[in-house]
Formats: C-alpha cells, structure tokens, sequence
C-alpha cells in the first residue's frame, strides 16, 4: 500500500484549491491512490467554516497593501494564517480505504485528524522539539512551561465528502510569527503561536528536512510506503489500471 507525495515549493492559494480539487476528484474516481501534498504559500488568510471576520485585525486595504489574500474556504475551523516558511500539506484520502484504526466502513474525521497529528508530533520529535493535543483543541501544540503556557506549533482543519479528505495541517518551520499579529489565530486569544525555528534546541531545520521527517511519519502512522512523485501529471501517470484503487462502499 503506498502514499504518493507530490511537493510543489510556493503555490499561490488559489493554485492550491484548484490542485485538491483535481486530486480529489482522481481519488473519488479511483485512479488515484491517497496523496500527500505538500507546499508553501505566499501570505495568505483562510477562514473555515466556522471563522468570525472579527478575527482578522487588519482591515481589508491594510491586507492589500501588504499583498495578502483572503480566502473563505469549506474546511472546519475559524481563521489561521499561511506564509513562506510554514509547511502546508494537504491529504487527499479515502476514508473507506485500509486505514489503521478504522472499525467500521470508513475511518472517522475525527481519528484521522488524530493521525495526522501524531505524524506532526513525531516531527517536532525529530528535531528535539517536545509536542503534544490539548484536549478539545485540535492541532499540535508545545507543552506549557512555568507560567508560559502551551504554544501552537501546527494547524490543522478539513474537509470531508463522500469520504474524500481535502485540507489538512500547517505547521509553523521558519515561519515570521509576526504575521500571526494579523488575525486571532483559530479564534484562540489565550495562547500563542510558535515554530520549529523558534523551540529547537540546535539549528532550524530547512523546509526541505521539515517535509522529509513529515512524509517519513506520515507514512509511518499510516503504515504505508511514501512514494514520491513531481507532478501532478506524474501522479496520474502513475496511477496504471492496475495499482487503481476503486471506490469502496
């Protein structure tokens, strides 16, 4: 069972949505397999589903000026931020596919949410920085210390139809933090933003080592190979009749 892995550098967001979309729709039809992908953006501020405009704490042309999108977006969650330096993966799955943990006809969002934050704790790990979940708060944070209290290192929000996955995490590398001072971060006014750059104890890792520990853990706790590709068109190219994976039921 594989992963394909298709990492793109810089993507505008718009490029990104059209990117999914054409993925997802492969993955819906079984031509593909399940997908990790992985990017950059240019500054850029999503609102899910659940997002307050009050959260964004600049107005429209100050966002302008400094050549930042906004875009409202089908994910759940509220309003966060994506910049250079912040690792964007986006996992195209089948939920009704031979997933670990999944007890009944497809795998629940919830678990595979959890999943994926165990690949992004195992990252953070491999560059000696100590991650944790907060209970009732989804992503992956660093634990509190003395009177600071725990800090975001990564978030995460998807989307779910007919059991596709679309979205996914962002997980803060060399991230300028300041950019967060845009927004209320998730709607979360009482804790902080960080990033690898910031909590590791040696030197920050590059994007090129962030994506490589996330895909190695991806496929680790999904217990699948991690097979890259460099194109979209490689994708489906590599996708031959017979490694297709037809939709379950």
């Amino acid at each position: 069972m594989l992963i394909h892995l298709l990492q793109l550098g810089r993507v505008p967001y718009a490029e990104g949505l059209r990117l999914q979309a054409e993925v997802a729709a492969a993955r819906r039809a079984g031509v593909v397999g399940d997908t990790l992908i992985l990017l950059e953006h240019p500054p850029v501020l999503t609102l899910g589903r659940n997002a307050s405009q009050a959260n964004i704490l600049l107005r429209p042309e100050e966002l302008a000026a400094r050549g930042v999108e906004v875009h409202e977006i089908n994910r759940g969650g509220d309003v966060t931020y994506h910049g250079p330096g912040q690792l964007v993966g986006y996992p195209i799955f089948d939920l009704r596919g031979d997933l670990p943990g999944k007890r009944g006809p497809h795998l629940g969002p919830v678990d595979f949410v959890r999943r994926m934050e165990e690949a992004l704790i195992l990252s953070c790990k491999d560059f000696g920085v100590a991650a944790q979940r907060i209970c009732k708060r989804t992503g992956v944070w660093t634990p509190a210390g003395g009177s600071v209290p725990e800090k975001k290192i990564a978030a995460i929000g998807i989307h779910v139809a007919q059991a596709i996955t679309t979205h996914g995490f962002a997980l803060n590398v060399t991230t300028d933090l300041r950019d967060f001072e845009w927004i209320i971060p998730c709607g979360i006014t009482d804790r902080a933003v960080t990033s690898l750059e910031v909590e590791a104890p040696g030197p920050a890792p590059t994007m090129e080592e962030a994506a490589a520990a996330v895909s190695a853990n991806f496929g680790r706790v999904f217990q699948r190979q991690m097979l890259a590709v460099r194109t979209l068109q490689e994708l489906l190219r590599a996708a031959s009749p017979s490694s297709r994976t037809a939709p379950q039921g």
